[in-house]
């Protein structure tokens, strides 16, 4: 097939550091190069693929200051793979923010697909059903819930390269919290889980705002240690010698990426039971789901105990590259190619 992806122009693709979306973009791409399929990337120059590059911006609007409004950016890289649909069977927008796509449904020549990765509101998904017609992929059951009443044509989870995750037969001892400083994402429970565990906890994100203001004072640099933003072979590091990841979230989330990225490296997680965590993690077998913090902090040594190299084994079963990438197929396949 002659397929268009169009990533964000954030950053390079694969991101040098910290981006979800990315990095499974560049999954999906090189994957689908990898089964033969003719793949134009639609992305920054300063990113790097075995497919075609169309390099809409030599560096992304988070790099070069005088790209702005990021909005304009975005749109930007997606006309360009519109304006040469006929190229294409299928183009696979994969919307960082929004679904600006929907927009040029009834221009394309090729269908265009849609994969948001957030968790929409009804406000949202009442405007996107201006146009019915318009295929999204949702990336887990629970955001197809919250896509209800759209064209949801397959819903597929994320994957990760679990080559890059490598599995350490005895973990150092520090609890690990590794995702954006925000109020949803949790860090705060997670500092009161390993206070009242009285277990180390590393935090690794960029530094923001909500970090300075709410986080920053809570770090001792002994029990509470701040590890910074980390990407590559240093997050594999630091999740593979963590004994567990927490992921108490206070807000639903549609997947979590960092999740199945712990447990390609055979660390469990112990999460609270928000958005798609019981959809990624197995009970007692690659972590633990908990309904309130004093649960999580009551079960946690049950998660600690669990044996790792089961829970790498289920994470590359379930989360392997190539399974992502054939269902892709599969739903590309289904889409009317003109």
């Amino acid at each position: 097939m002659r397929i268009a992806v169009v990533g964000p122009v954030a950053q390079s693709i694969p991101p040098a550091r910290s981006g979800s979306v990315e990095s499974v973009t560049a999954l999906l791409t090189s994957g689908l190069v990898a089964r033969g399929h003719e793949v134009t990337l639609f992305a920054t120059g300063s990113s790097t693929t075995t497919a075609t590059l169309h390099a809409t911006f030599p560096l992304g609007y988070h790099e070069d200051p005088d790209l702005w409004p990021w909005e304009l950016c975005e749109l930007m890289n997606l006309a360009a793979a519109v304006e040469r649909s006929a190229d294409f069977d299928v183009i696979h927008y994969q919307a960082e923010y929004a679904p600006i796509s929907l927009a040029f449904t009834r221009m394309s020549s090729a269908p265009v697909l849609v994969t948001v990765h957030h968790a929409p509101t009804p406000t949202e998904v009442d405007l996107w059903s201006r146009y019915p017609e318009a295929p999204f992929v949702a990336i887990s059951a629970a955001q197809a819930q919250l896509l209800a009443g759209l064209n949801v044509v397959g819903t597929i989870h994320h994957a990760v390269d679990t080559k890059a995750f490598p599995a350490v037969s005895q973990p150092e001892d520090y609890l690990l919290f590794l995702g954006r400083f925000t109020e949803g994402k949790g860090v705060l429970a997670a500092i009161e889980v390993a206070r009242r565990v009285g277990l180390k906890l590393v935090l690794a994100a960029a530094e923001n705002e909500y970090y300075e203001r709410a986080v920053s004072p809570l770090v001792d640099g002994d029990m509470v240690v701040y590890a910074g933003e980390v990407g590559g072979a240093e997050k594999a590091s630091l999740l593979s010698r963590a004994r567990a990841l927490l992921y108490p979230v206070q807000a639903s989330e549609p997947f979590g990426l960092v999740m199945v990225e712990a447990i390609a490296c055979g660390t469990p997680v112990a999460a609270l039971r928000r958005g798609a965590v019981a959809e990624i993690l197995e009970e007692g077998i690659t972590g633990g789901v908990f309904d309130s913090l004093d649960d999580l902090v009551e079960g946690l040594p049950s998660v600690l105990s669990l044996d790792r190299g089961r829970v790498r084994d289920r994470a590359v079963e379930r989360f392997g590259a190539d399974c992502m990438v054939r269902k892709h197929v599969e739903v590309y396949s289904r889409l009317p190619i003109t």
